[in-house]
């Protein structure tokens, strides 16, 4: 059965309400996938559409405001789910804000998500996000650098800033491992939920970790690699561009075990 929910501002979205969303680009949003009607990083989610109403619109939606309305949409909807909920403004896209902002909250929820098996190969392109820090829509690029590398025989691509450091990949983080440590490329990336439990997690265990500038030509065949997203906390990664890199089962178990150490909360 396919799962199929969309709400706007509490109620079942209507062709009116979703007529002006249909085209624009002045929104931010964040992703969940829920499991038995429970989600992990709920604070993180929350705490991200906060930051980024805060940055985009200059103020932002109360907490039990969102949740009300991510379970009203969850209350028809199977025990598994992918939830994604947006947040944007009226006045929309190329007009001034003024001084009183009304906020609209739009919740999507679709079956859950299967993440590929991996281990993936990394097409690397010279690309920095405008705004990394701020999980916005309309990002043309990424499609579109994902389906040059599909094209040239690669799974997905990565990014290198101007300065060839290697930050994220197009919907995913990207972290790697030295048979030590877990290693966050130091670069502008946006803060994926699964990376902030991830991070506070294996600080838990105290597995050690750090961020440091990684660079492609400075892999050398010593490190292993993963991405992460809401789908999994961790998909090996084979090569980035024609650099073939280490494959280390244990370096995925760490980040799995990490993630499971996560509560689940009921939403």
């Amino acid at each position: 059965m396919t799962t199929s929910i969309t709400l706007f501002n509490g109620r079942a979205a209507e062709a009116a309400d979703l007529a002006p969303l249909a085209f624009a680009g002045f929104a931010h949003f964040t992703a969940m996938q829920v499991r038995d009607h429970r989600v992990r990083g709920l604070d993180l989610h929350l705490a991200r559409l906060r930051e980024a109403s805060d940055e985009l619109f200059g103020r932002h939606l109360a907490d039990e405001t969102i949740l009300e309305q991510m379970r009203s949409a969850l209350a028809a909807a199977p025990p598994d789910a992918s939830l994604t909920c947006f947040v944007s403004s009226r006045p929309g896209e190329f007009a001034p804000a003024g001084d009183d902002v009304d906020l609209d909250v739009l919740v999507k929820v679709t079956d859950p998500a299967t993440a590929p098996s991996g281990p993936l190969s990394l097409d690397v392109v010279v690309h920095e996000r405008h705004l990394p820090r701020v999980k916005h829509v309309g990002e043309v690029s990424k499609t579109l650098l994902l389906r040059r590398a599909s094209a040239r025989g690669f799974d997905d691509a990565a990014f290198a800033d101007r300065s060839g450091r290697l930050s994220e990949a197009t919907i995913w983080n990207l972290a790697f491992w030295d048979g030590e440590a877990v290693i966050w490329p130091c670069a502008e990336v946006l803060p994926g939920v699964t990376m902030q439990i991830l991070t506070r997690r294996l600080d838990a265990l105290r597995v050690p970790q750090r961020t440091q500038e990684v660079r492609r030509g400075e892999l050398g065949g010593r490190l292993a690699a993963a991405v992460m997203n809401s789908w999994t906390p961790g998909i090996a990664v084979a090569r980035l561009g024609d650099e073939p890199l280490v494959q280390n089962q244990e370096f995925l178990r760490i980040l799995n075990a990490a993630y499971a150490e996560e509560p689940a909360v009921a939403l």
